[in-house]
């Protein structure tokens, strides 16, 4: 029974439109992958010019940004299953745009580029939806377990598609890699499609547009609630401060060998992954404002130890630490802001999260390139890493109520809270917990 508890708690697999989804994201993740890698390059190949790689994670940002705050408010006022449907299917067919390019050898960089914006903001809107769609299918003390699922996906694609993309690009091209991402894609269509009407919560949802008013009040929530704030401030410290991914190619060159620096992007995902599979060591936690900021600072403490690393095994290791140490973030924090909210808001909030998500990573990487060319890399990372460690510290001796807040808690004021503040009303129920495989 102990050793059960330790590895990953799968109890929300046997919930059938919860295990199709997980399911169909392991072919998805792996396809969406392939694309990640034929997209720079073929970009370069055509180009010669690293700059216009950098270019395409520019011009996808502000679309994702936009298309995410956008549909975390639609899926407050629609129908999630048809909203999420919509969004997988428009990134299947911009997919199959990439794969027709290729085909017809356009060999047009403004084509390439405007397929890869169209396609992160499908992106951006579908994991709002998504994330927004998992508490109405498992019941809330499961969250933990579910978010810690598909973040084992998503990294263990992350190691295995490059790796897969690198042995077929030889021999195939990267037209056939376009084509492998459309068709799988089909498998997360097909799950989605199985899935049961998701209508808005209650009768206020029906017939509402999303606009800016929307997205404004969900803004509004956040600054209002404390935990919801300080939810966001972590996972941003975290990712600005912490993330020295755009240093490792000085760092490799440096101290660690050029060589090595494969070996440095795959052992954070390692990491992620090893965590992933012993998830059942935290998943139960139940004071989830102290997992959040515990998280963040041993991620800080894991950086730090890196930037002061001489030898590749050393770094590795504390990459590995890293590793686990943002997958549970990221399960705690997807769970506070799944299950802290009524129903009715969960869409925005998570629109927002993928903003932060996907907007630390870009500014700390400009800031970790400008400390490593000033001060040096080593400087810059442990820098990084200290400041992220005292932020949690911080965070958590200056506000009582977030290192008080527990899974499901519906009595503290800053916890389950609706559109309104100061209303505190309980998380809506799963819409089919009974249903099992």
């Amino acid at each position: 029974m102990r050793r059960t508890r330790v590895l990953v708690d799968v109890r929300p697999l046997h919930v059938g439109d919860f295990r199709r989804l997980w399911a169909a994201a392991v072919v998805t993740s792996l396809g969406a992958q392939l694309t990640a890698v034929a997209v720079p390059l073929q970009i370069y190949g055509l180009t010669g010019s690293s700059s216009y790689v950098g270019l395409a994670g520019l011009v996808g940002f502000a679309p994702m940004a936009t298309a995410a705050l956008w549909a975390g408010a639609l899926a407050d006022v629609r129908d999630r299953r048809r909203v999420l449907l919509a969004t997988t299917i428009g990134i299947g067919v911009t997919s199959l745009l990439l794969w027709a390019q290729t085909w017809a050898h356009l060999r047009s960089v403004g084509v390439l580029l405007l397929l890869v914006g169209v396609q992160q903001a499908l992106f951006g809107a579908n994991t709002a939806v998504s994330r927004a769609v998992v508490p109405r299918l498992v019941a809330p003390e499961l969250l933990p377990a579910a978010n810690a699922l598909q973040s084992m996906v998503v990294l263990s694609a992350g190691i295995a598609g490059p790796l897969l993309a690198g042995f077929l690009l030889p021999v195939v091209g990267s037209q056939t890699l376009y084509l492998a991402d459309a068709v799988a894609v089909c498998a997360t269509a097909w799950a989605v499609w199985r899935l049961p009407p998701l209508p808005p919560a209650g009768s206020g949802g029906h017939g509402r547009r999303a606009g800016i008013r929307q997205i404004v009040d969900g803004v509004r929530l956040v600054t209002r609630h404390q935990v919801l704030l300080l939810v966001y401030v972590c996972d941003f410290a975290a990712l600005f401060l912490g993330l020295p991914t755009a240093l490792f190619p000085q760092l490799s060159r440096e101290t660690f060998g050029a060589s090595n620096i494969g070996v440095l992007y795959a052992a954070l995902s390692a990491g992620g992954v090893l965590a992933a599979l012993f998830s059942g060591t935290f998943t139960r936690v139940g004071r989830h404002g102290i997992a959040v900021a515990a998280s963040v600072g041993l991620w800080g403490l894991a950086v730090a130890g890196f930037g002061l690393s001489r030898s590749p095994a050393a770094a590795v290791g504390w990459l590995f630490l890293a590793g686990g140490a943002l997958l549970a973030l990221g399960v705690f924090r997807r769970t506070v802001l799944q299950s802290a909210v009524a129903d009715e808001m969960r869409g925005r909030l998570q629109g927002i999260d993928t903003v932060v998500a996907a907007g630390g990573p870009r500014l700390g990487d400009l800031v970790h390139g400008t400390a490593g060319a000033a001060f040096g890399a080593t400087w810059a990372v442990t820098g990084g890493g200290v400041l992220t460690l005292a932020t949690a510290l911080a965070l958590l001796l200056l506000f009582p109520d977030f290192r008080r807040h527990r899974a499901l808690d519906t009595t503290a004021p800053d916890t389950t809270v609706s559109g309104r503040p100061g209303v505190c009303v309980a998380p809506a129920a799963p819409t089919r917990p009974h249903r099992r495989a």
